[in-house]
């Protein structure tokens, strides 16, 4: 038993630097072209950056509902080759990524990498065209698909390490912290149960430094974290804002991550699912657009960040702007968006720290730094993920303990929401009906 060990660790270390490696590179190329779409798109008239985004939620549900077809309505005469790579399990929801990395924890020969090609145009019409879903899981999706191809195809004992290392890079490449990804599809994993063994957690920690280390070599800037310069006046208020914003953002995030799995599970056929969607989207750009900006309706969220940074808006309008960013992803997810939760979280919980900032007398990144590691571990229940995600970002001692505090805080606030409304997050379930 001993003896196998350094074997395991060696081709766990392997898979997760080929598998990373590969993975990294087209991450970094795909989410290249999501960027420059999310540019030009950003660019238009305030009623196009409205109406281009729901365009893009149509091409998704056209390509996976009208292009993508069901094992339990395809015909049997069609070679199989030729509709692999379109063909959706009996029931599946097309659109959910996370739900297929969760399924698959600890068992990756399962995951169904053929469909990656198929999902990547909706990733392409979701993201790339405006909606208010992140780069983040396409990413770790990419990257999982790149390695549980390679292991299919050449060598088995390698396709769960190079799965696992490619989705831990895909994510440090975007992000540019290397145990965030670690962290990250290790987190994931264990919502199903996947053990935290010698092979995974090697594979992760090499996929998640070789994502880093392409990340630094070829200076990439995919995503732009908020990154405290100014501390606390004092251990008091660092505490206290810890508190109030932990809450904030853990309980908004929380209920946001809750309207999305209950949009996910709602059975209707895609077009309703679309249209209802669609209208919640539009409505929340139309509200965005008129008390904010334009840019604050398009994309993850980066854009109402931006905004936030340089508005002397009111404490209540930067609250309703975060609200309206919930319910823009919401909609999205509930339309049949296929993009991630990650970054708008980020967004979501930024904004919501940002809220009482003024009150508080504490430093606007402090704030918005703090409320976004609160929305990750609030809104989706990844704390270790996010203490890694302050570790790496840095800043002043005060402003990390800070960001350290609310991450618990947060922790505990969204624990409590999920409790009160019966939400138990994103873990393995039987497939919805389409």
């Amino acid at each position: 038993m001993r003896s196998a060990v350094p074997s395991t660790i060696a081709t766990a270390a392997l898979g997760g630097l080929v598998g990373g490696s590969l993975a990294a590179a087209l991450v970094i190329g795909f989410t290249e072209v999501l960027k420059a779409m999310l540019a030009v798109v950003s660019e238009q008239p305030t009623w196009v950056l409205i109406v281009v985004p729901l365009v893009g939620l149509a091409l998704s549900d056209l390509v996976l509902y009208g292009f993508g077809l069901s094992s339990k309505t395809e015909s049997v005469e069609r070679p199989v080759r030729a509709r692999a790579w379109r063909t959706f399990a009996a029931g599946a929801s097309r659109s959910d990524l996370t739900g297929d990395m969760v399924e698959c924890a600890g068992e990756e020969e399962h995951f169904p990498w053929r469909l990656a090609p198929i999902r990547m145009l909706a990733m392409v019409a979701t993201v790339g065209l405006g909606a208010a879903m992140g780069t983040e899981k396409p990413a770790a999706y990419i990257g999982e698909a790149i390695g549980a191809a390679l292991g299919d195809r050449w060598w088995r004992p390698f396709l769960r390490p190079a799965a696992v290392g490619g989705a831990a890079a895909g994510i440090a490449t975007l992000i540019g912290i290397p145990l965030v990804g670690t962290a990250y599809i290790l987190e994931l994993g264990r919502r199903h149960h996947a053990p935290l063994n010698a092979e995974r957690v090697t594979a992760a920690l090499m996929g998640g430094y070789v994502g880093w280390l392409l990340h630094v070599a070829l200076r990439v800037d995919l995503l732009r974290l908020v990154v405290p310069k100014e501390p606390p006046h004092t251990f008091y208020q660092a505490m206290i804002t810890a508190l109030v914003i932990g809450v904030l953002s853990g309980t908004i995030t929380a209920i946001t991550a809750t309207a999305i799995d209950r949009a996910k599970a709602f059975k209707a056929k895609p077009i309703v699912r679309l249209a209802l969607g669609a209208l919640g989207l539009g409505a929340a750009a139309v509200i965005l657009s008129v008390i904010a900006s334009p840019s604050a309706a398009v994309g993850p969220g980066g854009g109402a960040i931006t905004w936030v940074e340089s508005a002397k808006a009111s404490a209540l309008t930067v609250l309703a702007v975060d609200i309206l960013r919930a319910a823009a992803t919401t909609s999205a997810a509930a339309a049949g968006g296929c993009g991630g939760l990650f970054v708008p979280f980020l967004a979501v919980g930024d904004l919501a720290g940002r809220v009482f900032a003024p009150s508080l007398r504490v430093p606007g990144d402090v704030a918005g730094a703090a409320g976004a590691a609160g929305g990750i571990s609030g809104g989706y229940h990844l704390p270790f993920t996010a203490v890694f995600m302050v570790l790496g970002q840095g800043g002043p001692r005060l402003a990390m303990l800070t960001c350290l505090a609310t991450v618990v805080v947060a922790g505990c606030a969204g624990a409590l929401v999920a409790r009160l409304v019966g939400h138990s997050y994103i873990e393995k379930r039987p497939h919805q009906l389409d």
